[in-house]
C-alpha cells in the first residue's frame, strides 16, 4: 500500500508526503517544521517515520524547513548539487546543510528504501529545477509542481504515471486583469515561470492514457486562480475529448494551506 498526502501546496509552501509500509518520503518542506508535524500527526504519523526529504528547487516556498530538518532532525536530503549550494545561500535558511546532504544526478534512479526515485530536470527559475518520478510496488508518481512550459523530458516522465501531480499555477485571464506588477507577469507566464491551468489541461487532454488513474492540480496561486477554477478548467478539455472526470480518471485541486485527504492505494 502507498499513502498519499499534500500537506501544502502553493507560493505560500510546499510540502508532499508519500510512504509505503517502510518507507517515507517528503518532497519539499517549504513550510515551518511546526506546522508539518501538526499536519502529519493529524493521520497519526511521527516526523520520526521520515526516512528522506526530496527538494525540487531553492525557492524559499520549497525549503523553509529544509535546514532543520536535515541538521536537527537528521533527515537526509536529496537533491542536485545545483539546489543544495543554492539552498545553502537561501536567506531564509538559517540552518544550512552540513552532514544532512546528499547529491542526486538528473536521471539516473537511487533507491531509497521500497523507492525508487528518478530526478529530471524541469524549467524554473530557480538555481536549478528537477521533477521527480517515483516507483514502488508497481505504482508510478510523477512530481512536477513548477514547471514553466513542459519539455519532451518532462512529458516522457508525465507520460508514464499512474499519480500525477502537476501544476496549474494560474488561470490566464485572472493574471492579466489582476494587480501583479508587469515584471511579476512576464515572469509568471515565462517559459521558466510557471504552468497555468489552461497549459495543464492542454497537456493532459492530449497525452491522457489508461494508465493514468489521479491528477492532482498543485501550487495553485492566491491571487490569480482558485481549486474549483483549476478543476473546471481540466474537466472542460478532457471532455472534449470524451474523457469523463470522476469515472476516466479522478482529478483533485489542492488546496495551498489545507492538507488533502490521504490516499491510499492498494
Amino acid at each position: 500500500m502507498i499513502k498519499f498526502i499534500s500537506l501544502a501546496s502553493g507560493s505560500s509552501g510546499n510540502c508532499y508526503y508519500i510512504a509505503t509500509p517502510q518507507t517515507a518520503l517528503l518532497i519539499d518542506a517549504g513550510i515551518g517544521v511546526r506546522t508539518i508535524k501538526k499536519h502529519l500527526k493529524e493521520y497519526n504519523i511521527s516526523l520520526s517515520s521520515i526516512h528522506a526529504v526530496l527538494v525540487t528547487h531553492d525557492h524559499a516556498d520549497h525549503i523553509k524547513s529544509i535546514g532543520c530538518l536535515g541538521e536537527k532532525y537528521y533527515i537526509p536530503v536529496y537533491t542536485t548539487k545545483e539546489v543544495h549550494m543554492g539552498i545553502n545561500r537561501s536567506h531564509c535558511m538559517t540552518e544550512k546543510l552540513k552532514t544532512s546532504a546528499h547529491i542526486l544526478k538528473k536521471e539516473s534512479p537511487i533507491k531509497l528504501g521500497d523507492f525508487t526515485i528518478t530526478a529530471f530536470e524541469v524549467p524554473h527559475d530557480g538555481t536549478d529545477n528537477v521533477g521527480y518520478f517515483i516507483e514502488a510496488e508497481g505504482k508510478k508518481y510523477c512530481f512536477v509542481t513548477d514547471i514553466g512550459h513542459i519539455t519532451t523530458i518532462a512529458s516522457q516522465y508525465m507520460c508514464k504515471a499512474n499519480y500525477l501531480i502537476l501544476e496549474a499555477n494560474y488561470d490566464e485571464e485572472m493574471l492579466r486583469m489582476g494587480t501583479y506588477p508587469l515584471y511579476l507577469k512576464e515572469r509568471i507566464v515565462g517559459p521558466n515561470g510557471h504552468l497555468s491551468n489552461i497549459e495543464a489541461a492542454e497537456f493532459l487532454a492530449e497525452h491522457i492514457c489508461e494508465e493514468l488513474k489521479y491528477v492532482w492540480l498543485c501550487h495553485l496561486s492566491k491571487d490569480n486562480n482558485h481549486p474549483e477554477l483549476a478543476y473546471k478548467t481540466v474537466e472542460w478539455k478532457l471532455r472534449d475529448k470524451g474523457i469523463i472526470v470522476g469515472k476516466d480518471i479522478q482529478i483533485i485541486a489542492l488546496k495551498r494551506n489545507v492538507p488533502s485527504d490521504l490516499y491510499e492505494f492498494e
